[in-house]
C-alpha cells in the first residue's frame, strides 16, 4: 500500500476539511452541513448527504478539462454518486433530519485511486463537520454510525497488487474498488475484467487483499480525526 498522509484543516478558513494523500495522488475534501434538505425529503424528518468531485486542470498531465456545472463527464457523475453512497451507508440520516451534508472533494493531483482517496478524506471531513456540530447542539447526535473507508486492488501480470498507482491501474488486467463500512460491511464493490475473464478465487483474493488495506485505512483515519478535534477544541 502506497504512503498515506493525512492533514486537517488544510484550508485555514474552512472548519472541516483535510488534504488526503495516498502516494502520489493528493485529495482536498471539504464538508459543509446546511440547515436545509433536497425538496424530495421536505417534511421527513431526515437529512441528506451528497458529494461533488472535481479534477483539477493542473491534477494530470496532459492537462484535464475543467468542467463547468452542468456539463460533467459521466466519469465525474458515477464518483460523487459513489462518494456520496459510500457516506449515507453509514450515516443515521435521522440524526442528520434538517440538515444536508455537502462534500466536496477536489483532485490536486492525480496518481490512480482518486475516488478511493475521496471516500477516504470525505468521511474525515464529515466527522470534523458534524461532532462540532453536536457539541454546539445543532444536532441532537451524531449521525456518522461508524467508519467507511475505500481501496483498490487489482490483477497486474498474473499478480494481486494493491492500491493501483496510475501505471498499475493502466496495465492492470482487473480493477476492483471496494468500500467498506468499519464493521466489514459491504458497502460497494466495483470491479471490471479488462482482459482475461476473472475467476471466482482471484475475486476473493482482491476483496481479502483490499480488505486489509482498508484496515490500516481505519486506523489512519482515527488518529487523524482525533487529532483534527483536539486541535479545533
Amino acid at each position: 500500500m502506497r504512503n498515506i498522509e493525512i492533514i486537517p484543516f488544510f484550508l485555514p478558513r474552512h472548519s472541516a476539511n483535510v488534504l488526503y494523500s495516498s502516494g502520489e495522488t493528493r485529495v482536498l475534501c471539504a464538508a459543509s452541513l446546511v440547515a436545509e434538505v433536497p425538496d424530495f425529503l421536505a417534511g421527513s424528518g431526515r437529512g441528506w448527504a451528497t458529494a461533488e468531485y472535481s479534477l483539477l486542470p493542473a491534477s494530470t498531465q496532459p492537462r484535464a478539462r475543467r468542467e463547468r456545472s452542468g456539463k460533467i463527464s459521466g466519469r465525474t457523475q458515477e464518483i460523487q454518486r459513489l462518494i456520496g453512497r459510500s457516506l449515507r451507508g453509514v450515516l443515521d440520516l435521522e440524526a442528520l433530519a434538517g440538515h444536508t451534508l455537502h462534500i466536496d472533494c477536489d483532485v490536486l493531483q492525480a496518481d490512480g485511486g482518486t475516488r478511493t482517496a475521496a471516500i477516504n478524506g470525505a468521511y474525515i471531513a464529515a466527522a470534523l463537520a458534524v461532532e462540532p456540530a453536536v457539541a454546539r447542539g445543532e444536532l441532537q447526535r451524531s449521525p456518522l454510525r461508524q467508519a467507511v473507508g475505500a481501496m483498490s486492488a487489482g490483477m497486474v501480470d498474473g499478480e494481486a497488487v494493491l492500491d493501483l498507482d496510475y501505471r498499475a491501474d493502466s496495465s492492470a488486467d482487473v480493477d476492483l474498488n471496494l468500500v467498506l463500512a468499519e464493521d466489514g460491511s459491504i458497502i460497494e464493490i466495483q470491479g471490471t475484467a479488462e482482459g482475461e475473464p476473472l475467476r471466482r478465487e482471484d475475486l476473493m483474493r482482491l476483496v481479502d487483499l483490499a480488505t486489509g488495506g482498508i484496515r490500516a485505512v481505519f486506523a489512519r483515519q482515527k488518529a487523524a480525526l482525533q487529532a483534527g478535534l483536539d486541535s479545533s477544541a
